[in-house]
């Protein structure tokens, strides 16, 4: 169990004991590979009718595998949402507000349960919860992270990268750098018997966009900065296609659960398939992205899915499977996907809330801070993480009030989806729209449907208000039943 900070540290030992449950899950337990893209947006696919990039293995997922047409990223932006997959909760309630704040010490995450119940575990590509130095409470090591090979932030070419703590000059595309890094994990996790969890996150396509020769050609036709940006794209598909192909050499890949999604909607460069704004936004554009799933075993037939799901639901769903349970499970925003496996879920079980809080993103340069690392390594004096690299002191805060609720929230809940806007000064403005007609949310319906934005406003604020509990540590201090 890793280390707590400040108020937390005797609410985590008392409250947060990880145990594996008795679950009848079919022998042998799956394993899990869970991919993530960073800045693709749901356009950005040639299956999704992209007119120029070519991703030619992620079409094939979606023709053979689960296509999650409405899938959402936990936020607008890249760590919110990868803390959601972490934790299965709203990055606001664990304080991952925007780009670059880290997890908090005490979460539980998805590595940590799978650990606790004889999983092998291993993260690989970009981390951006926390410095991948070894000493930090929030590096991938501290997280649940077996073995790990991971970015502070986004990589590119040749990227620097931490080997466990060690900083290491890699060369290669990035992309296929970490994957080929992930299958010897996964080869050793089979030759040791056990199931493993393997967390594979991409840094492509953020910018700055370096696209390698190879995949450049492809798109001599486009604008010299769509090349760099759709190159990338293309290398990533080719290293999910390695990936797929080194789980079938393995022999795992019937019994291996594939999740594939991105970040974020789409940057400056790429698409939302004609979705109200980009990346940074709480409308459609900004939260809608790819998700696919393979997993031969079980989900034998092609699907399209209709209803909402989001990354939030990755870690209920996983640890289901698992047969891993976390005694006092703190609050969950994500619901379990396995009745929807099951052909059990027609309908989504819970409204998603979304909150894009009213603070700022903070800088994470990889390439500067591993090679920082990496000459205190070499001069045999590594600094501790937390002088280096310290958690932002917000980040620890257990003041926040429920009474202002800054920025941009939503409340998704089928096909409708109510918008709260709130100014600095405070003012709230309200907005409904029906996503089934109205997929670019351009119709506001609030004053047709008052009795159903009645009753959405009702719920959101009682979500929120929920939400900052748990920021300022209720999940933590009050007793939980076991």
């Amino acid at each position: 169990m890793k280390s707590c900070l400040g108020i937390f540290s005797l609410a985590l030992l008392l409250s947060f004991e990880l145990c594996p449950s008795g679950f009848a899950a079919p022998v042998p337990r799956p394993n899990f590979v869970l991919c993530m893209a960073d800045d693709q947006g749901w356009g950005d696919m040639a299956y999704n009718g992209h007119p120029a990039v070519k991703t030619p293995v992620f079409d094939e997922m979606a023709r053979m595998g689960w296509r999650f047409d409405r899938f959402y990223a936990g936020a607008p932006v890249c760590s919110p949402t990868r803390a959601s997959v972490m934790t299965g909760r709203t990055p606001n309630r664990i304080g991952t507000f925007s780009w670059g704040w880290t997890l908090r010490p005490q979460e539980i995450t998805v590595a940590e349960a799978l650990k606790s119940a004889g999983y092998a575990t291993g993260h690989f590509g970009k981390w951006h919860l926390g410095s991948v130095r070894a000493d930090s409470p929030v590096s991938p090591g501290n997280s649940g992270f077996d073995d790990w090979f991971s970015s502070p932030n986004f990589f590119e070419v040749d990227p620097w990268m931490s080997d466990n703590g060690k900083a290491v000059k890699t060369t290669g595309e990035g992309s296929e750098v970490i994957v080929k890094r992930a299958l010897e994990f996964i080869r050793r996790a089979k030759q040791s018997g056990k199931p493993f969890l393997a967390v594979v996150w991409f840094g492509s396509p953020h910018a700055p966009h370096v696209g390698t020769e190879r995949d450049l050609a492809l798109y001599a036709d486009q604008p010299k900065k769509q090349q760099h940006f759709l190159a990338e794209i293309t290398a990533m598909d080719r290293a999910m296609g390695r990936l797929r192909a080194g789980l079938r050499e393995l022999g795992v890949a019937d019994n291996t659960l594939l999740w594939y999604n991105s970040d974020n909607g789409a940057i400056a460069e790429g698409s939302t398939g004609g979705l109200r704004a980009k990346k940074g936004s709480i409308y459609e554009g900004g939260l809608r992205v790819p998700g696919l799933i393979e997993w031969p075993a079980r989900l034998t037939q092609p699907r399209v899915v209709t209803l909402p799901a989001c990354t939030m639901d990755i870690y209920p769903t996983v640890l289901e499977l698992a047969g891993a349970k976390v005694a006092k499970q703190p609050v969950l925003d994500g619901t379990s996907l396995v009745p929807l496996f099951d052909g059990k879920m027609t309908a989504r079980s819970k409204p998603i809330g979304f909150w894009d809080y009213a603070i700022g993103g903070l800088p994470t340069k990889s390439g500067d801070l591993l090679q920082k690392l990496a000459e205190e390594q070499a001069a045999g004096k590594v600094l501790p993480a937390n002088e280096v690299e310290p958690m932002p002191a917000a980040q620890l805060r257990t003041d926040y009030s429920d009474k202002i609720f800054g920025k941009h929230a939503a409340w998704l809940d089928g096909d409708w989806k109510l918008h709260r806007i709130e100014t600095r000064k405070g003012d709230v403005k309200w907005e409904l729209y029906n996503l089934s007609a109205d997929r670019t949310e351009s119709k506001d319906l609030l004053a047709a449907e008052s009795k159903r934005a009645t009753k959405m406003q009702g719920e959101l604020e009682t979500w929120l208000r929920s939400v900052v509990n748990s920021l300022n540590g209720g999940d933590y201090r009050q007793p939980r039943k076991p």
